[in-house]
């Protein structure tokens, strides 16, 4: 279900001659997918007249400019940098109206503003405005008022927007579930219901009927003050962003260590599969559905690792964009609703990797070596058109099941541009199917999508020769890159030459000589004999050993000099 939330509007100034409450809510454009939508009411002080001035202009700078933040800013951030300006703006416009010759007006305001996106809500709160939340028939105040707790001060507020130069807003979240109902109120409402009366007037639907029973209670019991309430329902969930598994991976506790039997949020655990040390993999079996997942989790040792953590989550959310449209050739990741622990559920597949096959000295045909190749060439051009990276390809992490497909395993080192940073610096692949461009200069060149097709051309070299094509490399040794491998059909002959030709193109020594998209590796595979491709060139010696040129300077140079030594010493003057 795509995100929906259906909202109630409802402000009058009550016995007042001014209403100068102000609230709005702002939903992101359909061209702007996950951006949620921004809400926020505001409570004018009125005691220099300009009251309803400072709230209006407050709420709308928000509703203006939200959607308008980088996309990859945290939402406390977006909202502390808009609250911020806009304090700085009005704080100093007070100034100049109290300064001699000035109107001596000056406007102050409350606000409390609540964010909805993907599966996270937040709350930014100023003053004696409040947040509530109704979920499952109990009412929640999120907010605390700013204002000196005293009969004869309630409306003396120790924070509020224009006050000072710089203002502290509250900050909270927590996770959004479908049937949430959200209200923003201003004192006249909440300074005269009691939350026990607001709970039961909430119970109206649609939400502008709560928000106009709300209201018309809050008159009838007397408010002194002008009344608003907006209310927010939420009936359905966009897909979980990012920041949505990074809040659950800071809010919620690691797994324990799980044992056959244990239970984990209605998941029956029936197998550890692995354990290294920073991650557990389990097989479990799901109570509802009786089928078979596979959960991943941080080691407890691991627990308090902010790094791994986000590690974990971006591969998660990673996983969800992949696998959202139904595409082959992934795991399809799970989404868990209200998990008591941080953890990541998949799909089980019952098969074996490639590289267990090749453990098994299993010979594929040429023909299953193709298709596969396809497959998994498909898939990581449906990862390098959304722009992730995989960085690790490689016969472990691709996967032939029982239902006759190949998928590609492992997001963990992926690169997306939302990756944390300690991912994005890890000098991450397995080095005998990294291309040698990673391994040249003093920390090498960072991968990109020639990587993987590089080290699926290694891949696809081995599972046709059961060889490397380079052998085995350990790290930042370029020396075994100086000579061109041998062609597949040099070690195994029913290997045509179109073929030899396709994998010698993917893993040449030459960048250059390398297909450059995923697509055009496809094609290439997909043509097969009908349009070989050239033969490609041998690489040159300057290519392979740059230094030749020095080393040859040098022989010859020591040449001529045991010569000089010669000539010198032995021969007649």
């Amino acid at each position: 279900m795509s995100f929906d939330v259906d909202i109630g509007y409802t402000s009058t100034s009550g016995v007042r001659e001014h209403n100068e409450d102000f609230a709005a809510a702002v939903r992101a454009g359909a061209q702007e997918p996950g951006r949620g939508l921004i809400a926020a009411v505001a409570d004018g002080v009125s005691a220099g007249g300009q009251g309803r001035e400072a709230a209006q202009t407050t709420v709308m700078s928000l509703m203006q400019d939200f959607h308008a933040a980088p996309a990859t800013w945290e939402t406390t951030v977006v909202l502390d940098r808009l609250i911020g300006a806009q304090n700085a703006w009005l704080a100093d416009h007070n100034r100049r109206r109290s300064a001699p010759g000035g109107d001596r007006t000056a406007g102050l305001t409350t606000l409390t503003a609540l964010a909805l996106q993907g599966h996270t809500w937040t709350v930014a709160h100023v003053g004696d405005t409040r947040a509530w939340l109704l979920r499952d028939g109990e009412l929640q105040q999120l907010t605390q008022d700013h204002a000196i707790d005293h009969p004869d001060f309630r409306s003396q507020l120790t924070r509020a927007i224009g006050l000072d130069l710089t203002v502290r807003a509250d900050y909270l979240q927590g996770e959004l579930q479908t049937g949430d109902l959200f209200m923003l109120t201003t004192d006249g409402v909440h300074g005269v219901l009691r939350p026990e009366r607001i709970r039961a007037l909430l119970a109206a639907t649609p939400a502008q009927k709560a928000s106009e029973a709300v209201v018309k209670a809050a008159l009838e019991a007397g408010s002194q003050d002008n009344v608003t309430a907006l209310v927010m329902q939420v009936l359905g969930l966009e897909p979980m962003r990012l920041q949505d598994t990074l809040l659950q991976a800071r809010q919620l506790p690691v797994p324990p260590r799980l044992k056959l039997g244990d239970m984990l949020d209605g998941y029956a655990i029936t197998a550890l599969v692995a354990d290294t040390g920073v991650h557990r993999l389990y097989q479990a079996r799901d109570r509802n559905t009786r089928e078979l997942v596979a959960i991943k989790t941080l080691h407890e040792s691991r627990a308090s690792d902010r790094e791994e953590q986000a590690m974990l989550a971006h591969e998660a959310w990673l996983g969800l964009q992949v696998t959202d449209s139904g595409a082959p050739g992934f795991v399809r990741v799970r989404q868990v609703k209200q998990p008591s622990a941080f953890y990541t559920v998949f799909d089980w597949h019952s098969g074996h990797t490639l590289e267990q096959f090749l453990a098994d000295e299993k010979r594929f045909e040429v023909t299953e070596v193709v298709h596969g190749g396809l497959s998994v060439c498909r898939a990581l051009g449906r990862l390098h058109r959304i722009g992730v990276i995989h960085r690790d390809i490689k016969p472990g992490n691709l996967h032939f099941g029982e239902d006759g497909q190949w998928r590609v395993l492992d997001l963990g080192v992926a690169v997306s541009g939302r990756e944390p940073a300690s991912t994005r610096t890890l000098h991450a692949g397995t080095p005998s199917y990294m291309n040698p461009e990673q391994w040249e200069g003093a920390e090498g060149q960072p991968a990109d999508t020639g990587s993987d097709l590089f080290a699926l051309g290694v891949t696809l070299y081995q599972w046709l020769t059961g060889k490397l094509p380079y052998g085995e490399i350990e790290p930042w040794q370029t020396a075994r890159f100086r000579r061109d491998p041998l062609p597949p059909s040099r070690v195994r002959p029913e290997v045509p030459i179109w073929l030899d030709h396709v994998v010698m193109k993917a893993i040449a020594r030459d960048p250059r000589q390398r297909f450059e998209t995923a697509e055009e590796f496809v094609l290439a595979l997909e043509r097969g004999a009908s349009r070989p491709l050239n033969a490609p060139p041998s690489t040159p010696l300057s290519r392979r050993d740059p230094a030749w040129v020095w080393k040859v300077t040098c022989v010859i140079s020591l040449i001529f000099n045991l010569m000089l030594v010669i000539w010198v010493l032995f021969l007649p003057r």
